[in-house]
């Protein structure tokens, strides 16, 4: 069996203590390190390589949140887990995002931190079933994303091939407008390329099967 080494980056030292305690009692759990301190946990890991890293968000989420992205920097091998007191909807998607693996609250019962930290050591995604829901709810909302008509025309034209000084001659703008238009699109669409912003166009446009013809002939939606 796996031993999942778990490394925890918590402001209150009794806390870690209790965590360490808890692992102990866990064979296929072990604590390999741990910090009070924000500013050396990338070092750390950096030379630990934890399977697990278990961030305290108490530092402020914009903290936590760096912190994530900070230790796939330092160690692609190492996944990152937020232990939160609360974290909206947006903070949520945000985190996953940035690359946190699992998003655990501090309320929750041992067995779910041991459930948690076993699911994400062995590569899985773990969110505990309320903040689950407000996910979906939230990612519901973003399905069909309001882009303006002069954006709609910019993702038909790139669904037929077209680059951005193509774009610009088609609608009578300029190159830099384009990528303006691109920006936001981005933005509200959450897409990270042209590609899957191609393949994703029907859903970001909201149209049927049907008017996905309209969308490659004509470049927007008829």
């Amino acid at each position: 069996m796996k031993t999942i080494s778990v490394f925890v980056c918590e402001s209150q030292p009794i806390v870690i203590e209790g965590l360490k305690r808890v692992l102990e009692g866990n064979s296929d759990l072990k604590l390999a390190g741990e910090t009070s301190n924000p500013e050396e946990m990338a070092e750390l890991v950096a030379g630990l390589r934890p399977d697990v890293v278990l961030i305290d968000q108490s530092w402020g989420s914009r903290t936590a949140l760096e912190l994530v992205a900070r230790t796939r920097s330092v160690s692609e091998s190492t996944q990152a887990v937020l232990w939160v007191t609360g974290l909206t909807e947006g903070e949520s998607f945000r985190a996953l995002q940035t690359g946190a693996r699992g998003i655990l609250k501090k309320t929750l019962p041992v067995s779910a931190i041991l459930e948690c930290l076993r699911a994400v050591g062995h590569g899985n995604i773990w969110i505990e079933n309320s903040i689950s829901n407000q996910m979906v709810g939230f990612l519901n909302r973003r399905d069909v994303p309001r882009l303006t008509t002069r954006e709609q025309e910019v993702v038909g034209l790139i669904c037929r091939g077209m680059k951005n000084k193509q774009i610009a001659e088609t609608l009578a703008i300029t190159t830099g407008t384009v990528k303006v238009h691109l920006m936001h699109i981005f933005e509200k669409t959450g897409v990270k390329d042209r590609f899957e912003l191609a393949m994703e166009a029907r859903k970001i446009l909201g149209i049927s099967a049907e008017d996905e013809i309209g969308v490659l002939r004509n470049g927007r939606p008829r």
